[in-house]
This record gives structure tokens, sequence and C-alpha cells, in this order.
């Protein structure tokens, strides 16, 4: 009995036509035969191999059992085409295994001897993949293509363009449809064309081909770098193109900047050194060679540090530190020579700043640096001069501000420096606007460069100061100096030595007049009061004016003999007030004949003084007799006596009379100058001798029309 295997296989025989089955054979194809019920009858070797199994194990086995991947209508149509008799070509899938799956070109054909029908196939999976490969490529070829930065042309021998990519339709500047068609030399400037031709050489040799060509662009030129590749498509040849013209223009300027960094560095005239990380020279133009006083070999075997002054390596080794840190550096070093010379070099250092390298640009500075030491050392001789001198200095601006003061400036004007810098001269000084006398002062130092202006000041106690300025114009840069000196007391000197000669001739002449008048007086009152008791009482009144006359003519002699000889002084201790009270009694009915009243006011605890009781009283007759007589109608005296901050005693004597002018205050106090009708002028200037026999002061303010105010200061004991 027979198993079950041999029996399939019989079956099979006997559903395999034998005409079938060599067919089956001899195809060179792999092939199957298969019955009505699709069922595989028959396979030859190739079948075989390419299902990777035996004959035996297809026997039998159903046709759609290898198709189960494709589809079941299409499985139904290749039945239906058997069942016809036709024929049918496909591409379709055909399952190997679970895991493995091919693709197959068949051939379903039904037989002419038997029911059955052949299936022949191919296994194509290989190609398949080759033109999936190929499509992908050419999709990837082509994105590349459209999407290259560089430009691409394709081309025939004859250098007629089929197609170019965007970006060389922008180096052109023309679109893509302006451009296919056309000779690719037709972009290439006549003088250039030989190049063209020899790629065309090169082309038909099947050789690449690279360079560099001009190619038009609208209205100029670019240059690119090409390359060519043969018969890359369908007898197309290809060109990548890329715009080198800045990269060509960059490389020119920097050829230039070359040269010129060449040129400079060899004819600069500062020193340039190029060094390395270690500070070792590496290259040096002609100035460092003159400023480092060696040759190029020796300054190449060197360091910088090497030059360095001792005393100054401890700062040279700083000035390091800072460039590492900030990669710049400005400084001052001393540096000594080989032939021993010290020069302080000024310097500047950058880090990388060549080829990698460092740079230092140095320049001798060394009579720069000497004269700054000698200008320094003068500023400083000339700050002490400056600061010291007995007289005041002023610096101003051509606009007359004031820059510095020195400290005898505050003492002179009594104003403080600060106050003083920055304030223009005629504030300071108080001076008018309208003064031309300093106009004037202004003018002169323009045009001669020096002048001399006087100023007179009134203190906070009304006393006059004079002030002179001496200026001169642009002595140093854009400033002018002027000397301040307060002249005060020599002015007051000269005003004095004035009176002392006037007094002195005026005593002598005093002395002469008083003692020849002196004795004729004598006997002219004698007859005279003999004629009295002789004559009548009618003629009373001639003797009595002359008797009056008389005794203005004694106390103009006594006053005479006053100046003309020293006094018997007794200082003692004396109360100003009671001596003033006794003077306002004294002339207290001469007052109320010239409707006058007095306002009185005295300090309550005033200290005594020592003085001379009777010369006071004297001045103080004088004072207020003089008020009373200009007060022609009436009026108010006032008197006011009290201590002041410095040590004085200020007696303060006020009218209300007609006012004194200016010009003629400066004369009062000078004989024989007055303002009354029957004055000699010599009252006030006995009044002002005593005064200063005192060590006092006498100062007058007037308004014309107002009064007038005598200030007497006296000394406290």
């Amino acid at each position: 009995m027979t198993n079950s295997s041999e029996l399939q296989k019989e079956l099979n025989k006997e559903e395999c036509h034998p005409v079938d089955r060599e067919i089956c054979l001899a195809s060179p194809m792999p092939m199957f035969v298969i019955n009505k019920e699709l069922k595989i009858v028959f396979a030859n070797e190739g079948a075989c191999e390419t299902l990777e199994t035996s004959k035996e194990r297809i026997a039998g086995t159903l046709f759609s059992n290898f198709f189960s991947s494709v589809p079941a209508p299409i499985v139904a149509h290749y039945q239906e085409v058997m069942e016809t008799g036709t024929n049918l070509e496909d591409e379709t899938l055909m399952n190997i295994s679970d895991k493995k799956i091919i693709h197959i070109e068949l051939l379903l054909k039904k037989s002419t001897i038997s029911p059955n029908a052949y299936l022949y196939f191919k296994d194509v999976t290989a190609l398949k993949e080759k033109e999936r490969k190929d499509h992908m490529n050419v999709h990837l070829l082509s994105n590349i293509f459209q999407n290259a930065s560089e430009g691409i042309v394709l081309f025939d021998i004859e250098g007629n363009i089929n197609d170019v990519n965007q970006a060389f339709s922008s180096q052109v500047g023309l679109e893509k449809d302006e451009i296919t068609n056309r000779n690719i030399s037709s972009f290439i400037p006549e003088n250039a064309h030989y190049k063209v031709e020899k790629i065309k050489e090169l082309i038909a040799q099947n050789k690449k081909a690279r360079g560099e060509i001009p190619i038009k662009k609208s209205h100029s030129i670019s240059i690119v770098e090409f390359t060519t590749s043969p018969y890359v498509h369908h007898k197309l040849h290809m060109a990548i193109l890329r715009d080198v013209t800045e990269k060509r223009q960059m490389e020119i300027q920097l050829k230039r900047n070359e040269e010129l960094f060449k040129g400079l560095f060899e004819e600069a005239i500062d020193a340039i050194v190029l060094w390395d990380q270690d500070g070792r020279v590496l290259k040096a133009n002609t100035s460092a060679l003159k400023i480092f006083e060696c040759s190029l070999s020796e300054l190449l075997s060197k360091r910088i540090r090497d030059f360095v002054y001792p005393l100054e390596s401890q700062k040279f080794d700083l000035v390091m530190e800072q460039l590492n840190r900030s990669g710049a550096v400005r400084d001052e070093v001393l540096f000594l020579m080989p032939n021993n010379q010290l020069k302080h070099l000024e310097f500047t250092s950058k880090l990388h700043s060549v080829d990698g390298y460092n740079m230092t640009i140095f320049r001798n500075v060394s009579e720069r640096y000497q004269m700054e030491k000698e200008l320094r050392e003068s500023e400083e001789r000339f700050r002490k001069i400056f600061e010291g001198s007995l007289d005041g200095l002023i610096l101003t601006n051509h606009n007359y501000v004031v820059v510095d003061a020195n400290p005898e400036v505050s003492k002179i004007i009594d104003i403080e420096k600060d106050h003083l810098i920055g304030k223009d001269v005629r504030e300071i000084l108080n001076i008018e606007p309208d003064e031309e006398s300093y106009d004037e002062y202004l003018q002169q130092l323009k045009e001669d460069g020096q002048a001399t202006f006087l100023k007179t000041l009134t203190s906070h106690r009304d006393k006059v100061q004079y002030i002179e300025l001496s200026s001169k114009y642009n002595l140093l840069s854009n400033l002018n100096l002027t000397i301040i000196r307060d002249i005060t007391e020599q002015i007051e000197m000269q005003e004095q030595l004035r009176k002392s000669d006037t007094l002195s001739v005026v005593g002598e002449l005093a002395a002469g007049i008083a003692h020849e008048i002196r004795n004729p007086m004598t006997a002219l009152k004698g007859f005279i009061q003999l004629l009295e008791n002789s004559v009548g009482q009618d003629h009373e009144m001639y003797f009595n004016v002359i008797t009056s006359e008389f005794q203005r003519i004694e106390s103009i002699i006594t006053e005479f003999l006053v100046l003309a000889k020293p006094q018997a002084i007794q200082y003692q201790e004396t109360n100003l007030i009671r001596i003033m009270k006794d003077t306002v009694e004294l002339l207290s009915a001469q007052a109320v004949m010239h409707n006058v009243q007095y306002e009185e006011s005295y300090q309550a605890d005033l200290p005594t003084i020592i003085a001379e009781p009777n010369q006071l009283k004297q001045v103080f007759i004088n004072v207020i007799k003089n008020a009373i007589e200009v007060m022609t109608d009436g009026g108010f005296i006032s008197i006011r006596i009290q201590e002041t901050d410095d040590e004085m005693i200020h007696i303060r004597i006020k009218d209300q009379g007609g006012g004194i002018s200016k010009d003629k205050i400066k004369k009062l106090g000078e004989p024989f100058y007055t303002t009354k009708e029957r004055g000699t002028g010599l009252g006030l200037m006995v009044s002002f001798k005593i005064i200063k026999e005192h060590k006092g002061i006498v100062q007058v303010e007037s308004i014309v029309g107002e009064g007038t105010i005598f200030h007497i200061y006296l000394p406290k004991s």
C-alpha cells in the first residue's frame, strides 16, 4: 500500500498533461502549470528556486496562496482570464514566505492541449528597486538642481543651453525662458570666448573642466568659478558656476591693504614691532631700529622686556598684565638702549593684531617728557610766586572773568576766593557799566598790551580804599595778569605829606603873623579904650563893633598859634558823653537863635577813653557850630555816640544843611578852605589835627540838598 505523498505525486502526474509538463520543463523562465481549480499541478526548477521551495511542496498548492498580498479582486480576475482562455500580462507581488515578498512580471496563458493554464513569471524585484532608487535620485537631483545656491547649466556639445536653475537666472539677471535655447557663449565676453572653446574640447574628450570665467550680467561683469561634467544626462553636459566676484574683489582689496600695510609699516615715523607671546621680536620697521639703537638682526634676537630700564620693570610687568586682561594698552615706560641711552617711550600695544601676532607702536617722547617736566617745574615756581606774592594777583580770560586769584586779593578787597572765581572784574570792584575810565583802561590794555586803572572803594565803615590795577594782556595762554595793590596808605601818606608841608608853611607864617599882629593889636586896644572913656554914649555902638572885631582877630591869632607851635597836652581818662553834653549846652543859645534842635543818643555803658578833654571839646564845638551855621532854615542836629566792633568809639554828628559836593569834601581840613562867607578854614584844619593826634579818624559823608554827616572814630583806652 503506498503512502499519501506518493498518491499525491500520482495525482499530480495524472492532472498534468505530459505535453504541459514538457513545456514547463523546457521554459527558461520560472513556470507553473495550473488546473481549473487554480491548483499548481506542476512547477519547473526555476519556479522552485524563485520560491525557495521544492516541487513536492508546490504541487497541489492553490495558486492564490502565493498572492496573499494581492487584492482578492485581482486574483479573481486572473481566474476569469483562465476560464475565458485569453492571455494576461501583469506585474504583481508574490509571497515567498511570511516575511519575504518579491516583485514579479507574469504571463498567464491557456494551454492548447489541456484545460490547464501556464503561469510564466520573472523576479524583477531588483529591477524595481533600481527603478525606485533611480526615480528618487532623479527627484533628488531635480530638487538640488532647482534649489542649489550655485548656478547650474545643462547644455549640448555646441554650447546651446537646455536648462538652467534659478541661481543661474539670478547670476545673469534674466528669467529662465530668456536663457534657454541661447548659446552659452552669448553670456561670455568676447575676450573670454577662447575659454569656452577649450571647455568644449575637454568635453569632447569626456574630461571635466575647472577654472574661472567672466559672465555678463545686465550692465556689469561677474567672475564665476566653474566646473563642467560631460554627458550627465541624455548627451547633455553640466556646468556648475559659483559667483566669486565679491571674493575676488576682497582678495584684490586684501592685496592692496597688504601692500599699503607694508608701505605704512616700513615708512611709518613711529616704531612698529611685531612680537610673539613670549615677547620676542619677530618683525620691526626702520624707525624701530633707530629708536632701539640696534640692527634688525640684533633686535630680532631680543625680547621687548630686555630693553626696559631695571627700575621700570615692575611698572612694565603691570602694563603687560593689563594688556593680557583687556587686549590693548597705552602707557609710557623708560627704556635703556644698548648704547646706555635712556629713552622715555610712549607705546600702544594690541594682542593678535597682525597675522595673530602682537603689535606695539613706540614713540620717543623723551623731549616731550623733559619739556613737560620743565613745564611742571615752571608752573610750580609760578604757583609759588603767584600764591606768595605780597601783591594781589588775578588771572582773567579775555572777557575779564576771573580764572584764578592768589590769597592776597581776598585780603585786599575782603572777598573770599570762591566768590571771585567766575566773576567779572566789573562786578567784583563795583565798576559801573557806564564808567568811561574803565572802558578806556580796557581799550588801552588791548592796544598797548598793558594798562593801569585806579578804583576807589568804600568799606563798611565808609572808609575810603584806593585800589590800583596794573594789567598785562595775554601774558599767559589766553590769560591776562592783573596786579592789585591797595595804595590807600600811599595816597594818604602823600595827602598827609602835602598837608604836613602846608601846615609847616602855615605854622611858620602863623607864628610870624601872630607876633607881628599881636603887638599892634595891643596898642590899638589901649587907644580904643582911652577913646571910649573920653567919647560920649552916642558912639557906643561903634566901639562895640570895634571890640567884637578885635575879639575875632584874637581868636584867629589863637588858632594860628595852635598850628604854629606844639601844645602842652595832658591826656587823662575822659568821658566823651560828658564833653559832648557840655558842648551842646554851650552852643544851645546859638542853636535856638538858628531854630536848630538836638537829637541825642548815647550808649549807656560807654567806656571812657584817654584824651585831652579841652581839645576834644574844641573839635565838637567846631563841628556842631558849623552844622548850626549851615542850617539857615533850622532843623535837627543828630548826635550819636556808641562803640564799634573793632575797639573804637564812633561819634556821629549829622546836620540837615545844604550838603557838600564830593569835590569840596576832599578839600575839607585844608588851611584857608571854607564854605562860609566869614570862615577862615582853620577850624576844621585844627579839628582834624587834634583827632589825628588822638590816633583817630575823621570821615565826612554828604549828600547835596540833604545834609552832612561827620564820623569821628577814637580808639578805646
